[in-house]
């Protein structure tokens, strides 16, 4: 029988009960958890949530990082038939409060003081919040107190958990996630069990992993990418690890996973890593390293074109391997066979040197109002195109609008926002497709390039058009780019916003005996700036005229989300860097004769 919801896929980890099935890892220390006693958990919840008054439909809020818990709750939650509303951690009080109010939470749920203070601070502004439960750390006068909650189970709640479990149906709403709001007001995507269940099945055809092998969850689970990896992992009975995607470097060595999701900054992370560790190497060593990545990406390119590598390569290959390649792949713990990715492109860059130490990354395209995937590229080399998102899942249908527009019917697909009729029809068109905002086009193969967001598109004065993200990719590979924003709507010519990689300001620092802690002393050298220069004009020479940047200015520091210029999935925001740098955009077109 085919599994319909949610709570059928959670089963088969019952099927494949372990002792350590699931690990939570911080710096110094690991916490485990076996397959029963997690169940036990999640059984003894939801007679508490009943016995709170939460029911068929009503909306739990959690605010909860990446750690076991979180899908302790998340599968409580379902199987009452109630909706779980996960909320981002670096939300403001304010943010936090619009979701509240919007999604009319009955109850939510945070992981320790500080997530709570939030809610405290905005409960008397969200009447219908009648419920606030903590994980761990003090907590205030009326919080309840999560653990309690879930290891105080009564005989029975196990077979009560799946008598209220069998009343829940695919097309039943499972979650609604709030959009990370780049542009305006975030917007509640409704998905069904119907929805995720699918999109898991389908993705679980496509990333190489077994029962017996590890799974590593360390994005937000707020984000769509990584719940559908949970729930691949949850239909397979394959264990888990966990930890905060900022511990996720220092912890990769320890973990030693098979497959994990990642956002393409995570894998900018560990190139730029190891290739400044590579670049602060004795001369010789370096050449190595150099020499073993080519061969690695030649190794690459000729089975991605099905080609025999032949036996001098071969040869070549195999040392390679073993003197850098194999000693890279140890630093990610050894064992790691695929990475999926998914929230925006991943820079070819990124992808040859993921190759070339023979751990492809599997891209993949959608939205949250997809569930979230409608193509992924891999798992096999003649499936795998570099500079496309892949092809699409089985359930899908595409087409092109006459804008170039991508747009997709199928059962992944959402069926609408919370409370926004109105915003859902807009994206809906007279057949049911959904117009998912992306340019691109679809070859002949099937396989899907995206070209660029329909919004983040630059219409110059001169009437040219112009997509911003595939010259940002270029930029951001220099050591010295963090991220770079191309302005230019309306404008007479383009000019760039280019955020410091601190990382790579040190080193440079360092090359030239300054202080590599001082990043504003280094930022202000007219050394430094010459190399943002010929960074940008290397860039330039592969642009057409129209495209190309005829200034640029380096900001003072990295975006981040506290700062406001990212979203928690570190998407940039291109209206709030513009109109937090206004006046350095003026300075850019204020030149005389322009």
């Amino acid at each position: 029988m085919t599994d319909r919801t949610l709570l059928d896929l959670y089963r088969h980890e019952l099927e494949r009960p372990r002792p350590d099935h699931y690990r939570h890892l911080r710096p110094g220390s690991v916490r485990s958890f076996s397959t029963l006693e997690f169940f036990d958990r999640v059984a003894a919840l939801a007679d508490a949530l009943v016995g709170l008054g939460v029911g068929p439909g009503d909306r739990v809020l959690v605010l909860c990082d990446t750690r076991p818990e979180w899908h302790m709750v998340d599968i409580a939650v379902l199987g009452l038939g109630a909706v779980n509303v996960p909320i981002y951690g670096t939300l403001t009080p304010e943010q936090v409060a619009y979701q509240v109010r919007d999604s009319g939470a009955a109850a939510a749920i945070a992981e320790d003081p500080a997530q709570m203070a939030k809610l405290l601070e905005v409960r008397e502004s969200c009447p219908g919040l009648r419920h606030l439960a903590q994980l761990e750390g003090e907590r205030a006068a009326g919080v309840l107190d999560l653990e309690a909650l879930m290891t105080a189970g009564a005989p029975g709640a196990g077979e009560r958990f799946w008598e209220r479990a069998a009343k829940v149906r695919e097309d039943d709403l499972a979650t609604i996630v709030y959009t990370s709001g780049t542009t305006g007001e975030p917007k509640g995507v409704m998905l069904t069990h119907r929805n995720i269940a699918t999109n898991a099945r389908e993705a679980l055809g496509r990333v190489d992993i077994s029962s017996d092998e590890l799974g590593l969850e360390c994005l937000p689970l707020c984000h769509m990418i990584e719940r559908i990896a949970g729930f691949m992992y949850m239909s397979l009975g394959a264990s888990r690890a966990y930890c905060s995607v900022f511990h996720a470097g220092a912890l990769m060595a320890e973990i030693r996973p098979v497959v994990f999701a990642a956002v393409p900054r995570l894998l900018e992370k560990v190139h730029a890593a190891v290739m400044a560790k590579a670049a602060a190497a004795p001369p010789l060593r370096r050449a190595l390293f150099q020499w073993a990545l080519a061969v690695g990406s030649e190794a690459a390119r000729r089975r991605r074109a099905g080609q025999a590598p032949g036996a001098g390569l071969a040869l070549r290959h195999r040392l390679a391997d073993r003197l850098v390649l194999a000693k890279v792949r140890g630093a990610l713990g050894g064992r790691l066979r695929a990475v999926f990715c998914g929230g925006a492109a991943v820079p070819l860059y990124v992808h040859d040197f993921f190759q070339a130490i023979g751990v492809p990354v599997q891209e993949a395209w959608g939205l949250t109002e997809t569930s979230p995937i409608i193509t992924m590229n891999g798992p096999t080399p003649d499936t795998l195109r570099l500079g496309s998102v892949g092809r699409a899942f089985a359930s899908y249908e595409m087409k092109v609008a006459e804008d170039g527009e991508l747009l997709a019917r199928g059962p992944s697909v959402f069926p609408g926002y919370w409370n926004k009729p109105e915003r859902t029809a807009e994206v809906f068109d007279g057949e049911g497709f959904f117009a998912t905002g992306d340019i691109g086009v679809i070859d002949g193969d099937g396989f899907v390039f995206i070209t660029d967001r329909k919004k983040d598109l630059i219409v110059t004065a001169g009437g040219k058009n112009i997509a911003p993200q595939p010259v940002e990719s270029e930029l951001k590979q220099s050591p010295l780019v963090e991220s770079a924003v191309l302005i230019g709507e309306g404008r007479p010519y383009v000019v760039a916003l280019l955020a410091p990689d601190l990382e790579g300001v040190a080193a440079w620092a360092r090359e030239h005996d300054l202080d590599p802690a001082d990043h504003a002393a280094a930022l202000a050298h007219p050394e430094l700036a010459v190399a943002y220069a010929a960074v940008v004009e290397g860039v330039n020479a592969r642009l057409a005229r129209f495209e190309r940047i005829k200034d640029f200015r380096v900001l003072p520091r990295p975006f981040t989300v506290d700062g406001g210029e990212l979203t928690p999935t570190m998407k940039v925001k291109r209206r709030v860097v513009a109109a937090a740098y206004a006046e350095l955009i003026e300075q850019m077109y204020a030149k005389p004769g322009d």
